[in-house]
């Protein structure tokens, strides 16, 4: 292994390539891959003063010839933060394509942009197999992770091929567009600071010592992300996402729901309009309803962390909109979903397996109608893909008798919550809910 710190260098600063060793070295074990060439190959940023490595900023400085260098202690520190990332490869979030995102081309030097960056390279290629035949030999890497490793590739309907990638190297890929850009605004405002105080000299200065780094990252950390605290309750999406400055207000806040990653977008109730909370890109992807129609959902096995191992969470989240909360209900998919995985579990079938018995089929939930016609609005619980072909309809619920049965789950499961919700809780909510965006199949970020 080559000498990681520089000779004479009492600072702790080793060269990129001994940076790249030394991250390889000691990420051996994570559970989330990494690969060679983190500091010298796109898209590291060593010469714009930083390099992402997972969710941490590693700054750059150059001494004496030119020589580009990173202090040793900050990448261990940004190789102990991944180590101790868990991770569950069955824990998938979609990642693209997305018909109505925009494309924006991603050059070497352009901020990190990781969804796009992925899905140009993959949509160039031709798919992940092409694409790991033509980049074998090469290290390819985001913030310092590989994520070839890890990407999955499905085709839905034969034709529509869509990317897939684990929760938790989603989070660690959007902490570290967060990191980035805090950090370019930190060093921006520094560099205005100096212009703004320090008027030009009269004489030209002399130049830097020769042994001294030099570094265009800002001298101090990037401000700490801040908790929600219900500042946006009760205003309007449709209103609030036009108001210039928005996007820029929910970056400055943590997730509301998993409180760890930054904000990205403005989470919202499709049915009444109002502003839940900002949340991070990996929680808004799982709160969202697996459409497969405008009114047919997937349950998938994510719904077991909606509404079982985080459910306190997720209820108090989805009850953030005035209107749910007065109704001591849920927007209509995601009480049908709450409806074939808890209220309907028991009559799904099983089938021998090895190692026991597992659920039969996939479960699938549609309905007729909506809301606004309680009466005649129905739920019809089905499974599919049964081994044995057997099984088809599970129930049927009419939506009155399902949010009546929520009702009562919400006050045994999450009695803060449920203490909280009612029509005689709130003030002021409009007699009737006003719909602003459609609930669609939901081509992901299009919506938002």
């Amino acid at each position: 292994m080559p000498e990681r710190v520089m000779p004479g260098r009492p600072d702790g600063l080793i060269t990129l390539g001994a940076a790249d060793a030394l991250w390889v070295e000691l990420t051996a074990t994570s559970a989330v891959p990494t690969t060679s060439g983190a500091f010298t190959c796109s898209p590291a940023h060593a010469r714009l003063g930083y390099v992402l490595l997972g969710g941490h900023v590693v700054p750059t400085a150059r001494a004496s010839g030119g020589q580009w260098s990173v202090p040793e202690a900050e990448v261990r520190r940004a190789a102990a933060e991944l180590n101790a990332v868990g991770m569950d490869r069955r824990d998938l979030v979609r990642i693209g394509p997305f018909g109505g995102a925009p494309r924006r081309e991603c050059r070497e030097e352009a901020p990190l942009r990781w969804r796009q960056r992925i899905t140009g390279e993959l949509r160039e290629l031709g798919g992940v197999e092409r694409a790991a035949r033509r980049a074998a030999g090469r290290p390819h890497h985001l913030a310092g992770i590989d994520w070839r490793q890890m990407l999955v590739e499905r085709t839905r309907d034969g034709t529509q091929r869509t990317w897939w990638l684990p929760r938790a190297v989603v989070r660690l890929l959007d902490a570290a567009e967060h990191a980035e850009t805090q950090w370019v605004q930190a060093a921006q405002t520094c560099q205005a600071s100096t212009a703004v105080t320090k008027p030009p000299p009269s004489r030209p200065r002399p130049a830097a010592a020769a042994d001294g780094p030099q570094t265009t990252s800002p001298n101090g950390p990037a401000a700490a992300l801040r908790p929600y605290t219900a500042e946006l309750e009760g205003q309007l999406y449709s209103v609030l996402s036009r108001k210039p400055g928005t996007s820029r207000r929910v970056a400055g806040w943590a997730c509301a729901v998993c409180r760890a990653a930054p904000a990205a977008v403005l989470d919202h109730c499709h049915e009444h309009g109002y502003v839940r909370a900002p949340v991070c890109q990996s929680c808004n992807t799982q709160e969202r309803p697996d459409h497969l129609y405008s009114n047919d959902i997937r349950v998938a096995n994510r719904y077991t962390r909606l509404f079982h191992t985080d459910n306190d969470d997720w209820l108090r989240h989805w009850h953030r909109c005035p209107g749910c909360r007065a109704r001591t209900t849920l927007p209509l998919p995601h009480l049908a979903a709450w409806t074939a995985h808890i209220a309907c579990r028991s009559l799904r079938p099983t089938h021998r397996a090895s190692g026991g018995r597992r659920p039969c089929g996939v479960l699938r939930v549609s309905w007729t109608g909506s809301q606004q016609a309680s009466r005649s609005c129905l739920f019809t619980v089905a499974v599919d893909f049964c081994p044995s072909g057997e099984h088809r309809v599970l129930a049927r619920v009419p939506y009155r008798e399902a949010a009546e049965r929520f009702r009562v789950w919400l006050a045994e499961t999450a009695p803060a919550v449920a203490a909280a919700a009612g029509p005689d809780r709130l003030d002021g909510l409009p007699a009737q809910s006003r719909p602003v965006i459609a609930d669609t199949s939901g081509e992901g970020l299009a919506l938002f």
